[in-house]
């Protein structure tokens, strides 16, 4: 128990040099990049979204994933796609999604998962700032020596409010519905349980008023609302809902998930972020979007049209 606490202690003073701002209630923007769909336009989508939201005014740009489903897992395109994104003017952050790693096979077809996540994490997550002109101090996971595998799930403050990456594929959390085959899943998911806990724990103690979360699969969306879910098959995300919404009771604050998951359903409502009580997510379409951070709104958050720049009302 004593350990515990100490590592704790660590992993909190570490994060004090990504608090940047920490007392700053200004308004501010982030863009978030949609995750790529077609493989024929993937790197100009992901170039043209770079030079539009570096020619914006914003703290930061998220990019949701660095290849299409259906693109090579080499390390010729990775590299590619790293160097693309060093490019940017913006400091930018890369949130995982399944399609850079869970489906990528070698020559026989054999689905060899883990050790294209792990290439992808010697790649593009273990700096200790973000990518592009405007770095950004980032706080990793793979800080604690007991998940040091997982520099994917990071985290940074600006203002008062907690930004963070987290491992969730949209593919039912990368679970197998195969005996013997969810090594992976388990890991992945004690790695993201602690994650979460640390960075509400971090929160509360910093007395942020937001939160912000991305990734890859939509946690919020229960299993009879995915139309990727079949009968008989484990739903991945339940327990990490479970705990994201025991932790939003808990929190004075509002929680902002930011996913791509296709499976779910587009918000039709003018406000484009869909609300229950302090828990917001928002389904990121391509090409990218731009979200305004301002304390003086009631929900916090306010989505822009990148084109029209139009915010969108309640």
């Amino acid at each position: 128990m004593k350990n515990s606490v100490s590592q704790l202690l660590i992993c909190l003073a570490l994060a004090y040099p990504a608090f940047a701002h920490a007392t700053d209630a200004t308004p501010f923007s982030f863009g978030v990049i949609a995750k790529p769909v077609q493989s024929a336009n993937s790197e100009t989508t992901l170039r043209e979204s770079i030079e539009e939201s570096d020619a914006d005014n914003l703290a930061f740009v998220v990019v949701s994933g660095i290849k299409a489903e259906n693109e090579a897992c080499s390390d010729a395109l990775y590299k590619e796609r790293r160097s693309l994104l060093d490019s940017a003017k913006n400091g930018v952050i890369v949130s995982i999604t399944g399609n850079d790693w869970t489906r990528c096979g070698n020559t026989k077809n054999r689905i060899t998962a883990t050790e294209h996540m792990n290439r992808i994490r010697d790649l593009f997550f273990t700096d200790e700032f973000s990518f592009g002109d405007s770095k950004l101090p980032l706080v990793r996971q793979s800080m604690m020596p007991q998940f040091r595998s997982y520099g994917e799930n990071m985290r940074w403050r600006i203002g008062d409010v907690m930004f963070a990456t987290i491992n969730l594929p949209a593919n039912n959390n990368n679970y197998l519905n195969a005996a013997g085959r969810n090594s992976e899943f388990e890991d992945r998911q004690t790695a993201n349980s602690d994650w979460l806990k640390r960075l509400f724990l971090t929160a509360k103690i910093s007395k942020v008023d937001g939160i912000v979360l991305f990734c890859d699969g939509n946690p919020l969306l229960k299993a009879e609302h995915s139309s990727m879910f079949s009968s008989g098959k484990r739903e991945g995300f339940a327990d990490i809902r479970r705990q994201i919404l025991a932790f939003g009771e808990k929190f004075h604050g509002k929680i902002l998930i930011v996913h791509s998951d296709q499976n779910s359903r587009p918000v039709t409502s003018p406000k484009g972020i869909d609300w229950h009580g302090n828990v917001g997510a928002l389904r990121v379409d391509p090409p990218w979007r731009k979200i305004v951070v301002n304390p003086a709104l009631p929900e916090l958050f306010a989505l822009v049209n990148p084109i029209t720049t139009q915010t969108t009302r309640r």
